[in-house]
């Protein structure tokens, strides 16, 4: 079993930064695609962003590109966002995701894992969801 719990989140003024982080227990075995959404009062979760936990690339939604960042310490089984130049509109619930790649894909030659966790990503299929920290950005 894996659990994600995030931290991080607050209130700030436009313009202002934040780093969440999201720190995972449990073994993921097979390496796994992380990621983070967001949810507004009212409307439906959308994703920010996510990485492999096997690469360094990340991958951003278009409305936080160039404003947010994502990285990982998998020494220390941690997840981060940092977010610069906070508009009112990034105020949401944020939550981090883990779907662990299937057993043995990596040995699969035709696997690629950037388009599976790409597809997860965008159809929000992920095992494993943390509780969410508050972001609140004011004008």
């Amino acid at each position: 079993q894996v659990q994600l719990v995030e931290s991080g989140g607050g209130s700030v003024q436009a313009g202002g930064s934040l780093r969440l982080s999201c720190v995972a227990s449990g073994y993921i075995h097979s390496g796994a695609c992380m990621g983070w959404f967001r949810q507004a009062p009212g409307m439906e979760r959308e994703g920010v962003g996510y990485i492999y936990t096997g690469g360094n690339n990340a991958y951003y939604a278009d409305s936080v590109k160039g404003r947010f960042t994502i990285s990982q310490d998998n020494a220390k089984n941690t997840l981060y966002l940092q977010l610069n130049s906070l508009k009112p509109e990034d105020t949401a619930m944020y939550y981090c995701a883990a779907e662990p790649l299937p057993a043995g894909a990596t040995g699969w030659s035709w696997f690629d894992p950037g388009t599976f966790c790409l597809t997860q990503w965008r159809e929000r299929v992920y095992t494993y969801w943390g509780q969410g920290t508050r972001v609140t950005v004011s004008s």
